[in-house]
């Protein structure tokens, strides 16, 4: 007979315990479905309280799988308990509730037969995606465009099989067979260059009058970075120039293009108002969440193209969803059907075959590309070194190779000490902001005061605590100010940094568009916001006209996404917390072009690059 204290048999028998931080919301939410229901029942109200836990934590549902058997503890004032029954059990209870329905009905929750729990709102953005992007990508080859000339092809895409395949031309290839297409790569990988060169591709195969394209990004910074290097790209385009007109050099935020209506979340254009578009481009994609991504297919007309460019490595959207890394996932990169590959490979002299990872049946995977080859950050670059070493969870490894000797472009060092914080940080501080403030001070063009700004960002982890934004602003206003750079004031003054943090429709600002506080010459000196248009010109307003908005020397590196800086300070943090992963860590690296300096203590980094963000959805399921 076993002895029944053996070890094994008690963590069989006891179940594994998690403290979570229910919030009054999820509290009230959990009482309000249990009172709905008409029903005091114990796994409702958990299950609902646990829902609406993950869903402000970017989760789409809930895997009650995750939770079977678990010790729930609130780490709150009630300190209640509860222990999770088994899975089917708790299905049962559930699917007996009146207000948790199954897949297509209409009720507050819905149950899958996955046993993932969803909000309605996100199990519809969810099935409304994931059905509109398997009818983009299961259609028939060919059947939306004629197969592109050949020689319009090769003059567009001049790349050679002869090494390594041309990821861009195939990319091309995709997007005039497929009207779904992820182009998926890391900074200086050529994404924009290569959707200029499809966007003319496809106006060359049809009459470019006809076909209406949109540019869009999740940010007005991303879009304003978009429509930057869609210009640029258009300038060594090989076409003629009655195709480059028809490309598009103006881009917007995805809102903006939908249409915002004050004080709603519903949009002007949607299934029953389509765009008046035919192909849209959104850069940045890593940044889309799931409610915004649904909406912006279900207003797209049923023949619309939709193109997708970004970074699979980079932090997930800060609302619900990890959609770019749930398209991406699932198999190897740049894996082919047998059915697609019939189709390019007379374009690229029948070489791609020894190249690529092949499949039978047609499937998602087809819509997939991504670049490999970097035009920014060569194979020795330190900056392109740190990026993939990251990626690769290889942080010991990269860690000792910054503390014996700094790779190029990239260094490392410990956290100083929040007595010393000041002090060390001064020289970054003044190396990276005097010249802007002096280009003020000196009454240069706003352009150049911009350019000035935009080379080099301190970026932060946390937001909160003293290595946070918050601190970290406070420590470099108190520098410029001891160095008589800056006389801050209240509630603005002049060449402050400001980065709005509440949307408003009506000014057409939204969270994450950064501007600077500027005397405007136009109103006699008086200060005025000023935020680039991205067409050139600048658009201003009275800082008590602002939304709320918060100084940005330092700013997240959530908030970063869809910016570059030459040079960056990436600080994360002298303790561990959630929040720093692998992708944090990468995203923050990568927003610079030349320089990035990490200040971090050496256990958080290794914990940080050995941590995946993992999202809960059921989208990954329904396309792969």
């Amino acid at each position: 007979m076993k002895d029944a204290s053996h070890p094994m048999d008690l963590f069989l028998r006891c179940p594994l315990e998690q403290k979570i931080s229910f919030s009054a919301l999820d509290r009230h939410f959990a009482r309000f479905l249990t009172s709905l229901s008409g029903e005091n029942m114990p796994e409702l109200y958990y299950a609902s309280a646990l829902l609406s836990h993950h869903v402000a934590e970017g989760h789409v549902c809930l895997d009650l799988k995750t939770w079977e058997r678990r010790r729930i503890i609130a780490d709150d004032e009630r300190r209640d308990v509860f222990t999770a029954p088994k899975l089917k059990d708790w299905q049962t209870k559930l699917s007996d509730c009146q207000v948790v329905g199954m897949p297509g009905e209409f009720k507050p929750l819905i149950l899958d037969k996955q046993s993932r729990l969803y909000l309605y709102r996100y199990w519809e953005y969810e099935h409304i995606l994931a059905d509109r992007i398997k009818r983009l990508a299961f259609h028939p080859p060919g059947t939306m465009i004629r197969r592109p000339d050949i020689h319009c092809v090769a003059r567009l895409f001049p790349g050679t099989f002869e090494q390594d395949p041309d990821w861009q031309k195939i990319a091309a290839l995709m997007a005039c067979f497929k009207p779904f297409l992820v182009i998926s790569g890391s900074p200086g990988t050529g994404k924009t260059t290569t959707v200029a060169g499809i966007l003319a591709l496809l106006l060359e195969q049809e009459p470019a009058t006809k076909q209406r394209v949109a540019l869009v990004a999740p940010t007005g910074k991303a879009a304003a970075r978009l429509q930057d290097a869609i210009r640029s790209a258009k300038q060594t385009l090989d076409c003629n120039p009655v195709i480059k007109a028809y490309i598009p050099e103006n881009a917007s935020t995805v809102h903006r293009l939908l249409g915002s209506l004050p004080g709603s979340p519903s949009f002007r254009h949607h299934q029953k108002n389509p765009l008046p578009v035919d192909i849209v481009v959104v850069d940045e994609a890593s940044m889309l969440d799931l409610p915004l991504l649904s909406k912006l297919v279900q207003a797209m007309p049923e023949n619309a193209r939709l193109i997708l460019l970004g970074d699979k490595s980079q932090l997930a959207s800060v609302e619900a969803g990890a959609v770019l890394g749930d398209l991406c996932g699932g198999s190897p990169a740049n894996l082919f059907s047998r059915e697609i590959l019939k189709e390019i490979m007379p374009y690229t002299g029948g070489q791609l075959s020894d190249h690529v990872e092949m499949a039978e049946a047609p499937g998602i995977y087809d819509c997939i590309i991504e670049l490999r080859k970097n035009y920014r950050f060569t194979d020795h670059s330190g900056i392109g070194k740190a990026g993939a070493a990251v990626n690769r969870g290889e942080g010991i490894q990269l860690l000792q190779a910054l503390t014996a000797c700094s790779e190029e472009h990239v260094f490392w060092s410990s956290l100083p000490k929040p007595n010393k914080l000041e002090r060390i940080l001064k020289p970054f501080v003044l190396n990276g902001f005097k010249n802007y403030l002096n280009l003020i001070h000196t009454g240069a063009a706003w352009d150049d005061i911009f350019a000035a700004f935009e080379r080099f960002r301190v970026l932060c982890a946390l937001r909160q605590g003293p290595f946070g934004v918050a601190a970290i602003n406070q420590h470099i206003e108190n520098i410029l100010e001891t160095e008589h750079l800056i006389s801050p004031g209240r509630p603005c003054y002049c060449g402050q940094p400001v980065m709005i943090t509440r949307n408003n429709p009506q000014l057409r600002l939204y969270n994450g568009d950064v501007g600077l506080i500027l005397a405007d010459p136009d109103k006699n000196g008086e200060l005025s916001a000023v935020f680039p248009d991205g067409t050139g010109q600048h658009r201003r307003f009275s800082p008590q006209r602002l939304p709320e908005y918060e100084t940005v020397y330092a700013m997240t590196v959530h908030k970063s996404q869809g910016s570059e800086f030459d040079t960056v300070l990436l600080v994360l943090s002298d303790h561990d917390a959630p929040i720093l992963t692998r992708e944090l860590v990468y995203t923050g690296i990568t927003r610079a072009r030349k320089q990035v300096r990490i200040w971090s203590a050496e256990d958080v980094f290794i914990s940080a690059t050995s941590r995946c963000i993992q999202r809960t959805s059921g989208l990954r399921d329904a396309l792969w």
